[in-house]
Formats: structure tokens, C-alpha cells, sequence
């Protein structure tokens, strides 16, 4: 089963600020994601399903935040490492999901 892409607009202004290679990166594991959206870590402590994919941009550690809503795979953000999610919290509340 393929599940669908659905990346957020607040992720796509993102992009724009990413290197090419992370770009490319981030691409390849978003279509691994597309088979199978469980196989990256899950987020714990959240009633959702949230995952991230682990990224290097600049030498700054960073993830991309998804969230799995059958059929759907939801692209939410792209989140430094070093706020250690705490920005996370706040963006979720912003747009209704928790």
C-alpha cells in the first residue's frame, strides 16, 4: 500500500532554506516513506502518530516531522536538533493538532 504525501506549507517555505544536498536527501527518505511511513523513529509523548527523519544541513543536526494519518502521510516541519523538540509542542498546538 502507497501512502500519500501531503507536505504542509509551513515545510515547503522551509525547503527554501535548505542546501541542495539535504534537499536530495530529504527527497530519497520522503519516498521511503511513501511505502512504509513506520520505519523512522516515532516521537514519543504525543497521542499521534509523529516520526522524524534524522538530517545534517550546514553541520546542524535536524529532522523532519511526519505524521501518519492512513492513507495519508503529513509533512509537518523541518526542527533544529538543538531545541530538542520543545518548538515542536508549540507548532502542533498552532495548527490544531494537539
Amino acid at each position: 500500500m502507497d501512502y500519500t504525501l501531503k507536505p504542509s506549507k509551513f515545510f515547503l517555505e522551509q525547503l527554501d532554506d535548505i542546501s541542495s544536498e539535504s534537499k536530495k536527501l530529504i527527497d530519497k527518505k520522503l519516498q521511503l516513506i511513501k511505502v512504509n511511513p513506520f520505519r523512522y523513529k516515532r516521537i514519543k509523548g504525543y497521542p499521534l502518530f509523529l516520526f522524524r527523519i534524522r538530517f545534517e544541513n550546514e553541520r546542524k543536526e535536524k529532522r523532519v516531522i511526519y505524521l501518519v494519518d492512513k492513507p495519508d502521510v503529513n509533512i509537518l516541519c523541518i526542527l533544529d536538533r538543538d531545541s530538542e523538540y520543545k518548538d515542536l509542542r508549540n507548532f502542533l498546538k498552532r495548527h490544531g493538532y494537539l
